[in-house]
C-alpha cells in the first residue's frame, strides 16, 4: 500500500475503507489509489480543506457487487461530559439528533436512492443514542473508536442496518495512520467512516471529531452546522459503500468524495448543513433530488 509518506496521506479523500485480516475482500486497485493503513485496515478520510483528492468528477460511480444499506439507521454515541445535560455542548448534541431525525426523508438524502435500491429512511428509529459522560483521552485512535462501538453493541444489541457514529468533544481529536483531525498535530481529515468484520453483517461506524479548526469549517457557520455537513457526508457514504465493495468511481472516490468542498457545502432542508452529492443520473454534483 502506497502510504509511506505524509504527502500521500494528505492527498486522500473521504470515507474509511477498512478490511480486517489479509484484505481478501479488497476492491482491486483501491488500496493504491486511496488507502492509508492503520492496523492492517485500509482508510480513506474526509479531507480537510486544502487536502482534497483530485478525483474524476466527470466519471460516474459504478457498483462493485458488495452490500449497501437499503434502509439505514444512525445511532449517535456522544462521548464526553460536554454533551451531557448541563454540558457546554449539550445543545450541539441535541441539534445533531434533530438533524439526523429528519435527514433520511429529505431531498439531500434522496440523492442516493438511485443506487442499488437504497430507500428514504427513518434514520433515528434505531436503538437509543448513548450519552457517555466520561471524557475520552485527547488522542482518540481508531482502536478506541471501535472499542466504544463494540461496548455500545454489547449493551444495546447489534443491527446490520445501523451506522454507529461516535461524536467526540472539542477537547479530543481523532488520530489515524499518522494523520489527525482538528486539534491534532497533523491535520489532514475531518471525519471518516469504517467497518468491523465483513459482508452484510459488518459493523458500520464513523468518527465525528469536533470541527474546531478552519480546515474543517465553513466561514459563517456554527460548529454544529459544520458537524451536520460531515454527518451528511459520512452517513451517505456508509450507506452507498459500507464495506468498500459498493459504489465508487474508477479513481476509488465514493459518491460524497466527488463533491467534497467543491461545490461549497450549503445550508439546506431545515436550516441544516449539507454537502453536494454525486448523481449518476445528472453526471454532476447536485444539492437534492425531489
Amino acid at each position: 500500500m502506497r502510504n509511506g509518506s505524509m504527502k500521500f496521506a494528505l492527498a486522500l479523500s473521504c470515507g474509511v475503507l477498512a478490511l480486517a485480516g489479509n484484505g481478501a475482500n479488497a476492491a482491486p486497485g483501491r488500496e493504491s489509489v486511496q488507502g492509508a493503513s492503520a492496523g492492517g485496515r485500509r482508510i480513506v478520510y474526509t479531507p480537510a480543506r486544502g487536502h482534497e483528492s483530485k478525483v474524476l468528477k466527470a466519471v460516474n460511480i459504478t457498483y462493485h457487487g458488495g452490500p449497501v444499506i437499503t434502509s439505514a439507521k444512525v445511532v449517535y454515541i456522544f462521548w464526553g461530559a460536554d454533551f451531557c445535560t448541563g454540558g457546554v455542548d449539550h445543545t450541539y448534541a441535541t441539534t445533531l439528533q434533530a438533524y439526523r431525525n429528519q435527514f433520511g426523508g429529505t431531498g439531500e438524502y434522496n440523492t442516493i436512492t438511485q443506487y442499488s435500491g437504497i430507500q428514504l429512511a427513518s434514520l433515528g428509529t434505531g436503538t437509543p443514542d448513548l450519552f457517555d459522560c466520561t471524557n475520552p483521552v485527547a488522542k482518540v485512535t481508531d482502536a478506541k473508536v471501535q472499542a466504544k462501538v463494540n461496548s455500545y453493541i454489547a449493551s444495546f444489541g447489534f443491527n446490520a442496518s445501523t451506522i454507529y457514529e461516535v461524536v467526540i468533544p472539542r477537547t479530543s481529536y481523532s488520530s489515524s495512520g499518522g494523520s489527525s483531525s482538528c486539534g491534532g498535530p497533523h491535520l489532514s481529515y475531518c471525519a471518516y467512516h469504517s467497518w468491523i468484520g465483513s459482508g452484510t453483517n459488518a459493523t458500520k461506524y464513523s468518527i465525528q471529531p469536533y470541527p474546531s479548526c478552519s480546515g474543517c469549517s465553513v466561514s459563517g457557520w456554527t460548529a454544529v452546522q459544520n458537524q451536520e455537513h460531515f454527518v451528511c457526508h459520512e452517513t451517505r457514504e456508509a450507506v452507498t459503500d459500507p464495506t468498500g465493495l459498493g459504489w465508487f468511481d474508477s479513481s476509488g472516490a465514493e459518491a460524497d468524495d466527488k463533491c467534497a468542498w467543491t461545490p461549497s457545502p450549503f445550508i439546506g432542508t431545515g436550516g441544516y448543513g449539507y454537502q453536494y452529492e454525486w448523481s449518476n443520473a445528472a453526471s454532476a454534483c447536485v444539492k437534492t433530488v425531489p
